[in-house]
C-alpha cells in the first residue's frame, strides 16, 4: 500500500508583510529626553515629515519644551504645525497612522506604554550601537520612511502581556502610583479595586528592600505550580527573553514564538531552572501565606509598586501585539542583534589541523 504524506506548512514568520488601507497621513516621532546627540536628527527628521512628506507629526509636548528646541526659531515655525501631548492626559490611540522612535530600546517601551490597546506600527532608529528594538540606522533615514510609508516592509508582532493587579485593602495604600488604568471590580465590600498595565518586556517581581527572600506563590490556570523562594521571579514576554530575562539564566526566545516565559531571579534551589509555557495560559501570582514580608512589582522597569498579603498579579498574553517594522526581516534582525548586542557565540576559531599534525 502506498502511504500519501499530507505536508503541513507552518507560516514562514518573515512573511509577515506592512500593508496600509490608506496612505498614512500622521506620525507619532518619540525622541530620547535629555539627549544632546539626538537634536539635529530630530530636528531633520520633524522637517522632512512635515515639509516633504506633508505629514501631521505628533509630538510629546515635553520634548518641545526642550530649551535646545525652544531656542530654535527656524525649527519654532516647524513646531507650530506638530500636534502635542501630554502622557497619561490625552488619548492619541486613535489619532496615529505609525510610530518611529529615536533613540535607545526604551523609547520603543515607552511608545508601547503610551498604547494600551492597538499599536501603530513602530520604525524604531539606533543613534549608535545597534539595539534589539530599534534595527534602523538613521544615516538613510529618507529613503527607509519612504518605503514605510510606501508599506513596503516587513513587520514582526511583538506579544505583551496584560497584568492586572488587584489590590486587597486599595485605600491604606493611598501613597502608591496610580497612573495605571483604574478598574473597579465590582466588589466594593472588600474595597478590591485592580489596575490593568500593557507590557512589552518583562513583570518583576521582587523583595524589594527587605533582606530576607522574597516568598511568593505561583499558579498557572489556577492551579499552584510552585512556590519562588529567592530575590524575585521574572515573567518575560519572547521579546523581554533578551533583557532581564537573560541575565538571569533564561534562554532566548524568538518574537514570533508564542510564549511566556517563567524564570526565578536567584532561587535558594539548585533544581529551579527557568521555564517556557504556551501563550494562552493564566499566570497568577500571590504573596505566599507564609511570606515574611511582602514583595514589590514593576512593569517594563515602571510603575513600581508594593505586592501585600490578599493582593493578586494576573498576567495573560496581550490581544494587543507590537506591530515592529523589521529592516530586512525578523529573522536576519534577529540574529543581527543577537551577534552585535550579546556577541552571541562570538569566539576564536581553533586552528586547522593539517595531516602531518594529526601523525603526533
Amino acid at each position: 500500500l502506498m502511504h500519501k504524506h499530507t505536508f503541513v506548512h507552518f507560516q514562514d514568520p518573515a512573511s509577515q508583510r506592512l500593508t496600509w488601507n490608506n496612505p498614512p497621513k500622521s506620525v507619532l516621532v518619540i525622541k530620547k529626553i535629555r539627549d544632546p546627540s539626538l537634536l539635529q536628527p530630530f530636528k531633520e527628521l520633524c522637517v522632512f515629515l512635515t515639509e516633504v512628506k506633508d505629514m501631521v507629526v505628533y509630538v510629546e509636548k515635553k520634548v518641545l519644551e526642550d530649551p535646545a528646541i525652544s531656542a530654535d526659531e527656524n525649527f519654532g515655525a516647524i513646531t507650530k504645525k506638530f500636534c502635542t501631548f501630554r502622557e497619561d492626559l490625552d488619548d492619541i490611540s486613535n489619532r496615529v497612522d505609525f510610530i518611529i522612535c529615536l533613540g535607545g530600546d526604551g523609547t520603543l517601551l515607552y511608545a508601547s506604554s503610551l498604547f494600551q490597546e492597538s499599536v501603530p506600527p513602530v520604525m524604531a532608529f539606533h543613534l549608535g550601537s545597534l539595539g534589539f528594538l530599534t534595527p534602523f540606522k538613521f544615516d538613510t533615514y529618507q529613503s527607509q520612511v519612504t518605503q514605510i510609508i510606501e508599506g513596503n516592509a516587513a513587520i514582526v508582532l511583538r506579544s505583551r502581556l496584560k497584568v492586572r493587579v488587584l489590590k486587597k485593602n486599595w485605600e491604606k495604600k493611598a501613597q502608591m502610583d496610580e497612573q495605571g488604568i483604574i478598574l473597579t471590580n465590582g466588589d466594593s465590600e472588600n474595597n478590591h479595586k485592580a489596575m490593568q498595565y500593557q507590557v512589552l518586556n518583562e513583570v518583576v517581581v521582587d523583595r524589594g528592600p527587605s533582606s530576607y527572600l522574597s516568598n511568593v506563590d505561583l499558579f498557572l490556570d489556577g492551579h499552584l505550580i510552585t512556590t519562588v523562594q529567592g530575590d524575585g521571579v521574572i515573567v518575560s514576554t519572547p521579546t523581554g527573553s533578551t533583557a532581564y530575562a537573560v541575565a538571569a539564566g533564561a534562554s532566548m526566545i524568538h518574537p514570533n514564538v508564542p510564549a511566556i516565559m517563567i524564570t526565578p531571579i536567584c532561587p535558594h534551589s539548585l533544581s529551579f531552572r527557568p521555564i517556557v509555557v504556551p501563550a494562552g495560559v493564566e499566570l497568577k501570582i500571590m504573596l505566599s501565606q507564609d511570606a515574611r514580608n511582602t514583595a514589590w512589582v514593576s512593569f517594563d522597569g515602571r510603575k513600581r509598586q508594593e505586592i501585600c498579603h490578599g493582593d493578586s498579579i494576573t498576567i495573560t498574553t496581550s490581544c494587543f501585539p507590537v506591530p515592529s517594522i523589521c529592516f530586512r526581516d525578523p529573522v536576519n534582525d534577529w540574529f543581527e542583534s543577537l551577534a552585535q548586542c550579546l556577541h552571541w557565540n562570538v569566539r576564536k576559531k581553533q586552528n586547522y589541523l593539517s595531516s602531518e599534525d594529526e601523525d603526533y
